[in-house]
């Protein structure tokens, strides 16, 4: 009855406000319904671009991972008051991997970048056609 923490799998949608989802899952599907009937090298590189896609959690962690390191430098190099950034993103990289939302999710979703499992549905809708093996 106690608290729950969202799953993986989930925490982005779940935390993603209705209408960007749609809009993410729409553009999602316009992908699929655009190269479902392409030609099999056309589907491959689709493909081969999925697999390459950074999905939210790699921006999130390249993000924070850059607020750190852009704190560090400053704070050593202009003033002390910016080690604090580095704290800030510690704290939203906290608070994202304990209830999977922080205030830069926001922004990226908005942005359209997906979550790893909608851009593996999309891989997997492609791979599953008879002429793309």
């Amino acid at each position: 009855m106690g608290f729950r923490f969202p799953s993986t799998a989930t925490k982005a949608r779940i935390n993603t406000s209705p209408r960007v989802n749609r809009e993410i899952d729409r553009k999602t599907k316009s992908n699929i319904n655009f190269y479902i009937n392409a030609e099999k090298e056309q589907i491959a590189r689709r493909i081969n671009s999925l697999e390459r896609e950074w999905d939210t959690e790699r921006v999130l962690e390249t993000n924070f991972a850059a607020m750190m390191i852009l704190s560090t430098i400053l704070g050593f190099t202009v003033n002390k008051k910016w080690f604090a950034l580095g704290g800030i993103a510690g704290l939203f990289m906290l608070q994202h991997s304990l209830q999977g939302w922080c205030p830069p999710l926001t922004a990226i979703r908005r942005l359209g970048v997906r979550t790893m499992d909608e851009i593996n549905y999309e891989k997997t809708v492609l791979e599953a056609r008879p002429s793309s093996y």
